[in-house]
This record gives C-alpha cells, sequence and structure tokens, in this order.
C-alpha cells in the first residue's frame, strides 16, 4: 500500500513508518511544517520516502492519512484528489479538544467518508466525532530498550516549547515540583525556563538527539509527567520503555497508561512532590517501578500491536 502522510508528530510518524507499506512524506525547501520529509535526527526506515508535491498528481496513492484540517485542501490542491471521496482517507487525531467542558465538533464530524483514528480513548470520548465513523488506535513505540540506570538522583521532564504551552504542559507546576528533587527539562526551547520560572533547581537540556536524550534522562532516577491537558504524550510511554518509574499529573489518559505499581499519579501537587522525593530517595523502589512501567508499557503500548492495528485500519479504509 503507498500512503500519503505528513510528518508532523516526530515519535508517532516514527512508529507509523515502521510498518510494511511504502509511506510518501512531502518534503519542501524549507522543510516547514507541510513538508519535513524525513526525520533529520532519528534513522527512518527506507520505505519512508520523500516526495515533493509537485510530483504528488502522478503518484499512486492508496491511502491518505490526514493529521490537521487543512491538510482536506491540501491533498486535493497537491494531489488532484478529494479524501474520501476521490481517495480513501483516515484522520488521525493526535490532540484532545481544547477543555474539558468544551463542546468541540470535529472537523470531519460532518462526513461519513473519512474515519477518525483516535490515538486515546480519553480523545474519542471527549470529542464531538458526529456522523464520522470513529475508532481508537491506541500508541505504540519503537522500544529503546531497557536503560534506566537511575544514577543521576534527579527527576528527568520532557517538553517541547515549555514557555508556550505553560498551562498546558504543566510547566508552571515545575518550581513547585522540584521541591523533590532537581528537575532535568529536555527538550526543544527548554533553554530559558529556569529564568522564565525563576527556579534554580531546574536544569535545561536543549534539543537533544533521541538516542542522547535517551540516554541522559535513563540516568535520571524518575520521570516526572506535570502535562495537564494532553491526549496522551509519548514521552511518558518512551520513558516507561526505558524502565522509568513516573510520577505523573492525573489528567486525561495517563490513570490508563500507567498502573500503581509503576509509579504514582494524582492532582495533589503535595502528593507528587513526596513521590518524586521518594523514588529519588530509594533506588531500590525506584527500579522495581520502573520495571512494572515497562512490562505494562510493552503489554499494551507495543509497536507490533499498534501497526498490527493500523494494518486492519487501512486495509478496511481501502476496500
Amino acid at each position: 500500500m503507498r500512503i500519503l502522510v505528513w510528518h508532523r508528530h516526530g515519535s508517532w510518524t516514527t512508529s507509523f513508518v515502521h510498518g510494511p507499506h511504502t509511506y510518501l512524506l512531502p518534503v519542501t525547501d524549507d522543510r516547514g511544517p507541510d513538508g519535513r520529509g524525513r526525520s533529520q535526527t532519528v534513522p527512518w526506515p527506507d520505505n519512508a520516502v520523500e516526495v515533493d508535491p509537485a510530483t504528488l498528481r502522478d503518484e499512486q496513492i492508496d491511502v491518505v492519512v490526514l493529521q490537521r484540517p487543512h491538510e482536506l485542501e491540501l491533498t486535493h490542491a497537491w494531489t488532484g484528489r478529494r479524501p474520501g471521496i476521490d481517495v480513501p482517507a483516515v484522520y488521525v487525531e493526535h490532540d484532545a479538544p481544547r477543555g474539558p467542558a468544551w463542546p468541540d465538533r470535529h472537523p470531519v464530524a460532518d462526513r461519513e467518508d473519512i474515519p477518525i483514528a483516535h490515538v486515546t480513548h480519553f480523545n474519542q470520548v471527549w470529542w464531538d466525532n458526529g456522523r464520522a465513523p470513529n475508532t481508537v488506535v491506541e500508541h505504540g513505540v519503537v522500544d529503546p530498550g531497557h536503560r534506566w540506570t537511575g544514577t543521576v538522583p534527579h527527576a528527568g521532564v520532557v517538553v517541547n516549547e515549555p514557555v508556550r504551552r505553560s498551562h498546558i504542559a504543566g510547566t508552571d507546576l515545575l518550581p513547585r515540583l522540584s521541591r523533590g528533587a532537581p528537575l532535568d527539562v529536555f527538550g526543544m526551547q527548554v533553554a530559558a525556563l529556569p529564568d522564565r520560572l525563576g527556579c534554580d533547581r531546574i536544569t535545561p537540556h536543549e534539543d537533544l538527539p533521541q538516542p542522547k536524550m535517551h540516554a541522559e534522562l535513563a540516568a535520571r532516577r524518575v520521570y516526572l509527567h506535570p502535562y495537564r491537558w494532553t491526549s496522551l504524550g509519548l514521552a511518558l510511554l518512551e520513558a516507561m520503555h526505558l524502565g522509568m518509574p513516573v510520577v505523573a499529573v492525573a489528567a486525561t489518559e495517563v490513570g490508563e497508561a500507567v498502573p500503581p505499581e509503576a509509579g504514582v499519579i494524582s492532582t495533589r501537587v503535595d502528593t507528587l512532590v513526596d513521590a518524586v522525593r521518594t523514588f529519588t530517595a530509594d533506588p531500590d523502589r525506584a527500579r522495581a517501578a520502573g520495571d512494572a512501567a515497562r512490562e505494562a508499557v510493552l503489554r499494551r503500548y507495543s509497536l507490533d500491536r499498534f501497526l498490527a492495528d493500523w494494518n486492519a485500519l487501512l486495509s478496511e479504509v481501502d476496500r
């Protein structure tokens, strides 16, 4: 199968292109949001192929995987084909709607020809899906291996653009959470975070390549997930694959992903602080919780399960 898909979410796309198909990834001169092409930092298989948008009208395309509303028009403009009408399509919904009680109607809610594939059951329940067929294909992560050592008695945090996304990502909580242990924050645009938050117990680690970031993260004693409002952060699942114990704000899908034996989830900041302090002070307890986290994530969020679910959905859409 030849699948047109945009490189939007790096970790999700990394997992997706590990399937058995040919993945056509638009690439533009500026490698901007509509044309990032292949990953520049993570190895991808050869069946993830960069394509010039100008050549897409001549490409065989079996299915379009949409991820943003404007890709409906972009597909038509670049390929001459209308998603769901001239070419089969499925819309992957990565994001939770804007707020817990806001009646967000999905961009393809009025269409019966484009199914929505939510990445979490939380998303499926919270969105107004309208008449659109909808299902859930839970995340799967390329396994980086059990790499936890916990030699650094700090908490690791992964967040991109933490200043712009402060409330959503929970980065405004970090000064209070740092009472449990010093925090090492990994991601894009994290350098300004300590000054912005006025906290000297936060150390930024700016934009490391993923293999290096995984190695550094796995040296931290515990993984801290402060997000208030995201469907389910892939960094959380990657940390669990690494064998890290988890301390997380109990929001959105986290309660489904993190079993009690794998760490502590709560909406009480003091409970989270105590959990960070306990894990950083007790390597044996951290190791046991991290082993449970890895066992749980391999059982539910394996790459093989993810690809099998996607293959089944794509086959159904392509009929």
